[in-house]
């Protein structure tokens, strides 16, 4: 049957579960696995943010708020770019500079990203004068994910299109800025009614089947949420969010304590979409197991799941294209032996290399896999050989899945990886060392200072 939303019935358990939670919890509440994902969550995306100052996206969208969200009186700063725009414009273009190398970490039943929106927001409100210690400063970024990861499984629940990431992100920023902001709890319930009534419902597939900048809508979602909580902050009134209220999502929230989406999230070793990424890894076991040269690779078999294949680009003339392109990744990464950020930017889009490898693959929908996603992205490739000879891998996931997470080691490695390049080693190294004893000592106004100022 289909569920059609009304908002005459609402549940005010959810609304006092959701309230006591946001205003009254705090950092004791936090569990010490959770702390720690924190941290290594917001490192990783404090590094892939100073990855996309390269990108044309970030400069665009840096630029855009500086003309068109300007600070007034009192501003805050831009990732990594130190200029000052309002509030909701600094948490804007530091929402769609993460998203523009798709790097940075998601949400597998959601279909989506939660801490590109929630760090800028984070960070805007802080610079904007919304001072918090260390360990509220940890606290609010944990509050987002809890916020957003409900919101979202709520909005996939209950409507039939399958919308970005900022649709219900935005629930987070404004909860963690209502907080910030010190709003009580009815201007609370108005701020992220107005978040998510204002927060953007685009479709998410049509940017898979047309790859532009417009991405997964979270520089959007980042700054409906900040511009939430300072409206409600000033009496606006919005309408109650129905990803919160209605009684058919109570079940969401009841485990609020207890159960937390800070676990819930996978990390990306590349900087694609994650859809593709199953199938990276299955092309690279191949190439690994039997010392493969791409230039004896004549077909290439990819087995996926539905969504998957919609990743149809196969010829990219630009960044957005190459990272939501299936082909493109597969044949880079055989090509180049690795995929990072060089190879969604610059010469590696116009390598024939790279373009005859693309050509080889053929992409086919799987139903087995069909059927584990959203929760579960699985691929499975054959590679032909000029010799005639197949080889073929193992059905395979994507490396770092809630279910068996990348250590710190490797999380922190992974920083240097996108970040050194951007910031130099020692800028990176105090990063590190601050985002890491964050909360247990470290200088937090430090931590922001290194995050915000230009490169």
């Amino acid at each position: 049957m289909e569920f059609r939303p009304t908002y005459t019935e609402l549940s005010q358990d959810n609304r006092d579960r959701f309230v006591d939670f946001t205003l009254k919890a705090g950092y004791g509440d936090l569990p010490e696995d959770v702390k720690l994902r924190a941290r290594l969550h917001l490192l990783d995306l404090i590094g892939v943010a100073a990855s996309s100052i390269r990108t044309p996206l970030s400069r665009i969208i840096r630029d855009h708020a500086m003309a068109m969200f300007g600070a007034g009186n009192r501003g805050a700063r831009i990732l990594f770019d130190g200029r000052a725009a309002s509030p909701a414009g600094a948490a804007m273009a530091g929402g769609m500079s993460i998203d523009a190398v798709d790097a940075h970490d998601g949400m597998p039943p959601t279909k989506g990203h939660i801490g590109v929106a929630i760090l800028p927001a984070l960070l805007a409100m802080y610079d904007h004068g919304h001072k918090v210690d260390a360990q509220e400063f940890l606290f609010n970024f944990v509050l987002g994910y809890e916020v957003s990861g409900r919101a979202g499984l709520a909005l996939h629940s209950t409507v039939p299109d399958y919308h970005t990431s900022g649709a219900w992100n935005c629930l987070g920023a404004a909860a963690l800025g209502a907080r910030m902001m010190g709003l009580d709890a009815e201007k609370l319930r108005h701020a992220i009614g107005i978040a998510e009534y204002h927060g953007p419902r685009s479709q998410m597939m049509r940017c898979i089947d047309h790859p532009t900048m417009l991405k997964d809508g979270s520089g959007w979602g980042a700054m409906a949420g900040v511009s939430a909580a300072y409206l409600a902050a000033d009496g606006f009134t919005g309408a109650p969010a129905a990803t919160v209220e209605m009684p058919e999502v109570s079940h969401l929230w009841e485990d609020l304590h207890s159960t937390w989406h800070m676990l819930d999230q996978y990390v990306k070793p590349y900087p694609v979409c994650r859809w593709a990424q199953p199938s990276v890894e299955a092309a690279l076991a191949v190439q690994r197991a039997h010392q493969v040269d791409s230039a004896d690779i004549t077909r290439i078999d990819v087995h996926t799941f539905y969504e998957a294949t919609r990743l149809a680009t196969y010829h990219p003339t630009d960044t957005e294209q190459a990272q939501y392109s299936l082909p493109y990744p597969v044949a880079a990464s055989l090509v180049r032996g690795q995929l990072g950020v060089d190879e969604i930017l610059g010469d590696a889009l116009a390598d024939k290399e790279i373009a005859r490898v693309s050509d080889t693959i053929h992409l086919n929908d799987h139903k087995p896999y069909d059927d584990r996603f959203p929760r579960e992205r699985w691929a499975h490739v054959t590679v032909t050989l000029k010799d005639g000879q197949e080889l073929h891998s193992a059905p395979t996931r994507p490396k770092g899945e809630p279910e068996d997470p990348f250590d710190a080691a490797a999380m922190i490695e992974k920083f240097h990886v996108y970040c050194a390049p951007a910031t130099g080693d020692k800028r990176a190294k105090e990063l590190e060392e601050l985002v890491m004893n964050l909360g247990e000592g470290s200088d937090l106004d430090a931590m922001v200072e290194n995050s915000l100022t230009g490169l």
